[in-house]
């Protein structure tokens, strides 16, 4: 008889409940959903009423629950930290009270909405950077975020839903958890909750069911939270494991991941996070960010714009988990090549740039023609996985 739901939330809590007495830093739980409506912050309570039952000093830090009657009926019984008010463009704005948390020290807080923006002025910059503050003072989070604010799926989300998120999280948070909890629902499900007004106010519904909770949509989007669940399980296992024979997981291996970047805003980007997911799906020893500076690119001659978008794409390779390389050469080809030697590299990653077919782009000239060329005649065992944009 397979188990319960019931059975399955008490053995979670009790799971988690085992990390925290165990650890002196803080753990960290991170609920996992495809989209708004799937049950994330409902769960969360669940959980924090349970730990608390267990015993353990459990509080809500900042929790949204959107209006809905049994999100709602969750928070009884339960402590909740009242918000700070901050004054922002003569406005009163209310956020989660991060010096408060710290004062009070619980065991574990509960901080809804991970990919949040706060308010500017605010310590930090962004909700997860207070979860990662939480964490190393020694106290323990549970957390929810939707999929489509991870960093290196932005432009995944963006093709499949047609709407760009603002507000997106660091793929080493995921990583760095110690439990990600995936909160499913088919589709049919979701959708049949958003129809029901149990998700957003009824007069947004047709707008919602016509746009972003398309079914297609949802099941991509479904598609991609299931896959990086399991890829984060397939890490944790073969950690877990000490490097046993008998888990055929993912391994560290040899492969050294060179993403080559240029000023353009939008393809280094998408290079970026495409090189993320794929050195993630080969396990491979190490990845980087190569910016090549033609004379043409110096900073007397590009403007501060392309500069901004410059510094902001290699961010972004930092955060996550790239290492930045930059050179100055003329001859962009040959000093691709020369990193790639040096840093022993096996794959390059480079994108197409002309709005033509492949084959086209390729026959057309440029930098990424003149590479492939050059990488066909070297002797050097080297790949290249070419990005389009």
């Amino acid at each position: 008889m397979p188990p319960s739901d019931d059975s399955q939330r008490d053995a979670s809590a009790e799971r988690f409940l085992r990390l925290v007495q165990g650890k002196r830093r803080g753990t960290l739980k991170i609920y996992l959903g495809l989209a708004a409506g799937v049950g994330k912050t409902y769960r969360m309570l669940q959980e924090a009423r349970e730990l608390q039952q267990h015993g353990l000093d459990v509080l809500l830090g900042y929790v949204e629950s959107h209006g809905r009657a049994g999100t709602v009926a969750q928070l009884g019984g339960l402590p909740l930290l009242a918000r700070k008010q901050v004054f922002y463009k003569g406005h009163a704005v209310e956020e989660m009270d991060l010096d408060a948390i710290e004062q009070r020290r619980p065991q574990v807080v509960i901080v809804d909405e991970l990919a949040h923006s706060n308010v500017p002025g605010s310590r930090h910059e962004k909700r997860w950077q207070d979860v990662e503050e939480l964490v190393s003072r020694g106290i323990s989070v549970i957390t929810a975020v939707n999929v489509q604010h991870l960093e290196s799926l932005h432009d995944q989300v963006l093709k499949i839903t047609g709407q760009d998120v603002t507000e997106r999280v660091p793929d080493r948070l995921l990583k760095a958890a110690d439990e990600v909890i995936n909160v499913d629902l088919t589709v049919g499900e979701l959708r049949a909750r958003l129809e029901e007004g149990k998700i957003y106010d009824p007069a947004k519904v047709p707008t919602a069911l016509a746009n972003f909770f398309q079914a297609e949509n949802l099941l991509q989007l479904r598609r991609l939270a299931v896959r990086e669940v399991a890829q984060l399980l397939g890490r944790q296992v073969e950690t877990s494991a000490g490097g046993s024979e008998a888990v055929p997981a993912q391994r560290r291996n040899d492969d050294r991941l060179l993403a080559c970047i240029n000023a353009n805003e939008r393809a280094a980007k998408e290079i970026i996070r495409k090189t993320s997911r794929l050195a993630d799906q080969l396990g491979a020893a190490a990845w980087y960010v190569l910016y090549v500076q033609t004379s043409r690119e110096s900073g007397d001659r590009i403007g501060l714009a392309t500069q901004r978008h410059l510094i902001n794409n290699l961010q972004l390779a930092t955060e996550l988990g790239g290492q930045i390389l930059r050179v100055k050469n003329d001859d962009v080809v040959r000093a691709i090549q020369q990193v790639a030697l040096d840093k022993h590299a096996t794959l390059l990653v480079c994108g197409l740039t002309s709005p033509k077919g492949a084959w086209q782009r390729l026959h057309r000239g440029g930098v990424t023609q003149d590479l492939l060329a050059a990488v066909a005649g070297d002797a050097q065992d080297l790949d290249v996985f070419l990005v389009n944009y």
